[in-house]
């Protein structure tokens, strides 16, 4: 049993925080809303007062925030302080590849191990410790955040150096962006050329057509697997989220002189779909905005 932080008990992060803590290990959590506190200590977790004494202690401190901005305010402000020497920091959130780096750098200066380990799978994946964690950072760090992410994950890839979970994770997430559009629209156009979607899906679903965000995550009502789409667009991936991604994405590109065209209209839909006040439907949902 290791001794655990866990800074940020979102959506996401509680229910990784409560698989770690279900699976042996001492968990001191934290996080700035006390009903998040409240569901964190009811799974198992100890609720530590400040992100310090979550980190104080602790073998291994796993963050999960909204951004790069928080990360390194929160490793900055506590972490690098608090956490004894030799530690290793798991940051789980989605952030510029930059930032990543960056920090991962300031706290080997300071003696510390250090990850990125962003995730694909949504808030059902994370509760059920079904996630997948692509991992940056050196081969021995990977090594001993692995047998901690497996706990909350069905799969734990070393992507490479620092910054390379982060690059893989908007990477893929740009594609699922530009593909959940175009297959929106691709439905919509088959429904207004007299398909009906069940048969075009029964078609496409085993044609040069086939994509994930079609035959697992359909964004029309009543076709394919089970989705959002059949709850109205509730739950799941935040439109939100994706842009937030998105955003992250191009400007990865930007700075790697990159020409990612299908990426920055995606970017652009979303954003106009978000200005819709939309942006708490599923992603899936922009089918809404297209039709």
């Amino acid at each position: 049993m290791a001794r655990i932080g866990f800074i940020g008990l979102g959506n996401m992060g509680g229910g990784m925080a409560a698989n770690l803590a279900r699976g042996g290990h001492d968990v001191r959590a934290f996080d700035l809303s006390a009903d998040a506190l409240a569901r964190a200590e009811a799974a198992g977790c100890l609720a530590a007062a400040t992100a310090a004494e979550a980190a104080s202690g602790a073998e291994a401190v796993v963050t999960m925030l909204p951004a790069g901005a928080h990360v390194a305010q929160v490793y900055e402000e506590a972490v690098f302080a608090a956490a004894p020497a030799g530690a290793l920091l798991i940051d789980c959130s989605t952030i510029d590849v930059a930032t990543a780096r960056r920090v991962a750098e300031a706290a080997v200066a300071r003696g510390l191990a250090a990850v990125d380990a962003p995730v694909s799978g949504g808030i059902a994946a994370a509760a059920g410790g079904t996630l997948t964690f692509m991992v940056g950072g050196p081969a021995e760090a990977f090594r001993r955040a692995e047998p901690i992410l497996a706990l909350m994950g069905k799969a734990v890839i070393h992507a490479g150096p620092a910054g390379a979970g982060q690059a893989a994770k908007i990477c893929n997430n740009m594609l699922l962006g530009a593909s959940m559009v175009a297959t929106a629209e691709t439905f919509l156009l088959a429904r207004k050329l007299g398909l009906d979607p069940q048969t075009f899906y029964d078609i496409a679903s085993k044609a040069s057509g086939q994509c994930w965000s079609m035959t697992s995550y359909c964004p029309l009502p009543g076709v394919g697997p089970d989705s959002p789409a059949d709850r109205d667009y509730q739950g799941g991936f935040a439109a939100a989220l994706m842009l937030k991604d998105l955003k992250l994405a191009v400007k990865a590109a930007a700075d790697a002189d990159a020409s990612v065209p299908m990426g920055a209209e995606a970017m652009a839909l979303y954003q106009a779909f978000a200005n819709q006040g939309q942006g708490g439907l599923d992603f899936s949902g922009i089918i809404k905005m297209l039709d």
